[in-house]
């Protein structure tokens, strides 16, 4: 059931969120999207995850996707489980084709701008039977002091559903609370959602979340497993201003975006769609975008030396 304030978001009736929602997810810091994903589109995202999932769950040091699975303790079994895995675009050209969903960039256009920037992508997993409980946390603090209002934010694409007794809870605008107000509720004894609400979802639903809103879901058992894909936009004015990422990335990031557009528009599946403009401009304009070489682009080698930051205005 939807909250009483929360929009209806339908993404199989409209082409991007509206002014009004918009404003409801920068108040927030987050909104809740239905049917992003349907038909023959969800079922191969759901099926090329699940490939996945088989092979994480195997932990064959000798896979080469190996190095990007990540594993964690059963909260009931004690065994190692695999719990996430990261550059999912560079193992799927389905993933490719979803980055390149235009009602989803349309919409990060609105909220971040022309110079929008895909940074992270990534699968996290709740594995069947494993109700540990996640705390309330914030994804990722932006610098005190650091004045642009545009937000950064998730993607958060439910590959299976999510009902009352496993889903995401959130503190509606929670996003906008001081680092000492963040962690002082954070520090509260239990899973405390007297000021939370629940967002239930559905295969296919897609939930906007700001990295600065407070979110997390209490002990549960006998859930089913779950799987979602981030994809992490934020604005290219403030990853050049600040970070974390050098320059080359956005470029880099850039091309895989222009890429996955154009590999969408040959899906079956996004035959009836008006395909989505990049159109970068300013200090960030790309005049000459190559082909990617790779998809896969490990953070840890385009982190940015503090003294590297750029001055923009």
């Amino acid at each position: 059931m939807e909250s009483a304030t929360m929009p209806l978001v339908d993404a199989s009736v409209q082409d991007a969120i509206t002014d009004e929602q918009a404003q409801y997810f920068l108040d927030n810091g987050f909104l809740v999207i239905r049917n992003v994903l349907r038909g023959e589109e969800l079922k191969l995202v759901q099926d090329e995850m699940m490939k996945l999932v088989e092979r994480g769950t195997a932990a064959d040091p000798n896979d080469p996707y190996y190095p990007d699975f990540m594993y964690k303790r059963h909260s009931r079994t004690g065994q190692n489980v695999f719990a996430r895995v990261e550059y999912v675009i560079d193992k799927s050209d389905v993933m490719k084709a979803l980055l390149g969903h235009p009602f989803i960039l349309r919409s990060v256009e609105k909220l971040q701008g022309r110079n929008f920037i895909p940074t992270w992508d990534s699968m996290v997993l709740k594995v069947p039977n494993d109700g540990a409980i996640v705390p309330w946390h914030r994804d990722d603090q932006t610098p005190e002091g650091f004045e642009d209002p545009r937000p950064i934010f998730n993607v958060d694409f439910y590959l299976d559903e999510a009902d009352l007794q496993t889903c995401l809870w959130v503190i509606p605008g929670s996003n906008h609370w001081t680092r000492e107000e963040a962690e002082a509720r954070c520090q509260r004894e239990g899973f405390d959602t007297s000021d939370a609400i629940p967002v239930p979802m559905q295969p296919g639903d897609v939930i906007f979340h700001n990295i600065m809103v407070l979110h997390g879901s209490p002990e549960g058992q006998g859930n089913p497993l779950r799987r979602t894909v981030y994809y992490e936009f934020r604005p290219g004015e403030i990853e050049a201003a600040i970070g974390p990422h050098t320059l080359q990335y956005l470029t880099l990031k850039q091309e895989v975006l222009l890429d996955c557009i154009e590999r969408r528009k040959r899906m079956p599946y996004a035959a009836h769609e008006t395909p989505f403009e990049y159109r970068p401009h300013g200090m960030l304009a790309l005049h000459k975008p190559r082909k990617p070489e790779t998809y896969r682009f490990p953070h840890a080698d385009y982190w940015r030396k503090s003294q590297d930051s750029v001055v923009w205005f």
